[in-house]
């Protein structure tokens, strides 16, 4: 008999709005350092200025999550993100913004995020058994929103950069945050899981540090979650490294525009869209480690090896492609460089 799904349909819908914008982002920042500086470095500088505190806050929020509640935890990071990244462009329009700044905010959103997306992904299994759905499938739909979220917003945002620039993509972005904090506010009210776990015992920071090393002795004791958990710290820097300053280097140095980032990051969505359906279509017929294997290589190596080995960005020639390369550039003056 069906269950409740309205807890799962919120979760994604607002994984799905935060996504699309944490895309724009994705492609609004590192092109708007580009645009303001012409260095990769300091661009580079903007990308580990977000990912060490996403490594550092998932690495101890943990018991904060479970103290504070999955809910309220979700909610307070959109509202927190969605400030700092909605604060760049303000003080961009203001003449004040300054390099430091773009980092210092940059450096919230990642501290921010990483427990949001940890309470919301915590949340799974019982989403999945509220809704009357093996564990498998809800995966398949929690990954595949998540997926068809960044399709959307990798392609609209180039065109919406190249047409409206990035610092209004950055405002439209936060404004995503505000949506999802509220659908995660009423789609989640009244679920147990996703209050405060009630605990014997006074708060204190050394219980916390106790909970803190709990965790981490379960981590150790366990292979497979180990291995994951330094694969996935590994992959990530690599792909923020691709994201958020190879690519966007690589196509300014080719004189394409933000049109064409977003038509390959796209692309990238779209088929990892296909792979996760495929895996929810045959979830439970397959054997988890051989096809873990081949997907994390098919899917890390080739877009590395491509870029090594070819020298340009590559063009569709097909209807619309005059309209895109048509789009405005917006290229700085160096007048309102940042310092």
């Amino acid at each position: 008999m069906p269950g409740d799904r309205r807890p799962l349909v919120a979760v994604l819908a607002a994984n799905t709005v935060s996504i699309t914008g944490n895309a724009l982002t994705g492609m609004g920042v590192p092109w708007f350092v580009l645009q303001s500086t012409g260095s990769a470095g300091k661009a580079g500088v903007v990308a580990f200025c977000t990912m060490l505190p996403v490594v550092l806050s998932a690495t101890a929020s943990g018991p904060v999550i479970d103290r504070v509640g999955r809910r309220r935890v979700g909610i307070v990071s959109d509202l927190v993100c969605g400030a700092a990244v909605g604060a760049v462009p303000l003080l961009e329009f203001a003449g004040v913004l300054r390099f430091w700044m773009l980092c210092g905010l940059m450096a919230v959103t990642g501290l921010f995020q990483a427990p949001g997306v940890t309470a919301r992904g915590v949340l799974l299994p019982t989403l999945a058994d509220s809704a009357g759905m093996t564990l498998g499938r809800a995966a398949a739909w929690y990954d595949g929103a998540s997926r068809c979220a960044g399709m959307i917003g990798s392609a609209v945002g180039g065109v919406l950069i190249a047409v409206l620039g990035a610092q209004n993509v950055l405002l439209l972005d936060a404004a995503t945050f505000a949506v999802s904090a509220a659908l995660l506010a009423f789609g989640l009210r009244g679920l147990a899981e996703a209050q405060p776990r009630k605990r014997s015992g006074p708060r204190s920071p050394r219980a916390y540090r106790r909970e803190l090393v709990e965790g981490y002795r379960y981590v150790l004791a366990t292979p497979l979650l180990l291995g994951i958990c330094l694969m996935t710290l590994v992959t990530k820097g690599l792909d923020q490294g691709w994201s958020a300053v190879l690519l966007p280097v690589h196509v300014r140095e080719k004189s394409a525009g933000s049109a064409e980032l977003g038509l390959l990051n796209a692309l990238f969505s779209l088929g990892a869209l296909a792979g996760a359906l495929a895996y929810g279509a045959m979830a439970g017929r397959v054997r988890r480690r051989p096809t873990f294997t081949v997907a994390f290589l098919a899917g890390g190596m080739p877009r590395f090896l491509v870029a090594a080995v070819t020298g340009s960005v590559a063009r569709c020639e097909c209807p619309g492609q005059a309209q895109l390369a048509g789009l405005p550039r917006m290229e700085t003056d160096g007048r309102h460089r940042l310092r």
